[in-house]
């Protein structure tokens, strides 16, 4: 009863965090560089809309792992795995041209932290239902 409990509470938990990829990357991709209010290129202002189609994307497949969580560990693994680059990827950038704005370094936190930290709890997860199902010798 308790792993039910706990299953339901991750499968929240990533319904929530998702929400955040899915509506910055589909306003991104709906009004382009114009998040930031900076003028840029148009080749610029493509990138931007192509990556925050990832981004989107990202946050679907992420939602896509809800139902049935606990035999999601292969999806869920290769999102955070890509979650965790992008994120490196802007630490650099920090490193490199020095502290971005709040958002960014919200950003950078969910990338570094939450979305790892969500992974090793559907991973515990889906251990402890592989360890239920486990047939009796």
């Amino acid at each position: 009863m308790a792993m039910n409990r706990e299953r339901r509470l991750l499968q929240q938990a990533v319904g929530i965090c998702a929400v955040l990829p899915i509506a910055i990357g589909l306003y991104g991709v709906l009004f382009g560089h114009a998040l930031t209010g900076d003028a840029v290129s148009v080749s610029a202002d493509s990138h931007f809309r192509y990556l925050s189609g990832l981004l989107l994307a990202i946050g679907l497949i992420f939602w896509s792992t809800i139902p049935a969580i606990e035999t999601k560990t292969g999806r869920f693994r290769l999102l955070t795995l890509l979650v965790v680059l992008g994120g490196l990827g802007r630490l650099v950038g920090l490193l490199l041209t020095g502290l971005p704005s709040l958002f960014m370094l919200g950003g950078l936190l969910m990338e570094l932290v939450v979305t790892p930290v969500l992974c090793l709890w559907q991973t515990r997860i889906a251990n402890a239902y592989a360890e239920i199902k486990k047939p009796v010798a």
